[in-house]
């Protein structure tokens, strides 16, 4: 089974726009799911980027522009100004990683409950009372986050190695194989490339 490997971090509108599609594509396909939180404001640095805080307001008036216009386009609600961002991510993606080794609920339901609750709820996702809410409501036992929160946030520090290793400068990120599709509006184009075999 081909696998795509989803590099992504929890904070980004880009993420939470990209809703369920890859889960759609990869069950079209007869592909899975691999997912890789990060730390996106550590990547940008390494890989020749920066930080939204530090980008020309050029640059920051056209990211507005244009998540108004896929979240128009994808009729997903979106709040440009969202209550709580910036906000750290560690914490959710922890809750990421330790809900995976255990199993047991809705890994691609909790990948995109974290950036939905940024962008279109209004939730803290640092906050740990929310982080383990959202775990619940996506089946996995919240003390997962407490009990695996060591090996979590070991494994966040190697998939933000693996990512500059692989290539990967932003986010959401697919890879298959060596073939890497960077933001939401490529999906259809992994799709191409996994019908093509």
């Amino acid at each position: 089974m081909v696998q795509i490997d989803y590099f992504f971090t929890v904070v980004s509108p880009w993420v939470y726009l990209a809703g369920d599609r890859l889960e759609q594509i990869a069950a079209r396909q007869g592909a899975k799911v691999r997912y890789v939180p990060l730390d996106a404001a550590a990547l940008f640095p390494r890989t020749g980027g920066q930080v939204l805080a530090e980008r020309h307001e050029s640059r920051k008036a056209y990211r507005l522009q244009e998540l108004a216009r896929w979240s128009k386009r994808l009729g997903a609600k979106l709040d440009l100004h969202p209550a709580y961002f910036p906000v750290n991510p560690a914490p959710a993606s922890y809750a990421i990683i330790a809900a995976e080794a255990a199993g047991g609920g809705d890994l691609a339901g909790l990948v995109q409950a974290f950036p939905r609750a940024v962008w279109a709820e209004g939730r803290n996702i640092a906050d740990d009372a929310v982080v383990k809410a959202i775990m619940a409501e996506n089946g996995f036992d919240p003390a997962i986050a407490d009990r695996g929160m060591f090996m979590a946030a070991d494994v966040y520090v190697r998939n933000l190695d693996e990512a500059v290793a692989r290539g990967v400068f932003g986010t959401p990120f697919y890879v298959v194989g060596e073939e890497r599709f960077w933001g939401q509006d490529r999906l259809e184009m992994l799709e191409e490339h996994l019908a093509a075999g």
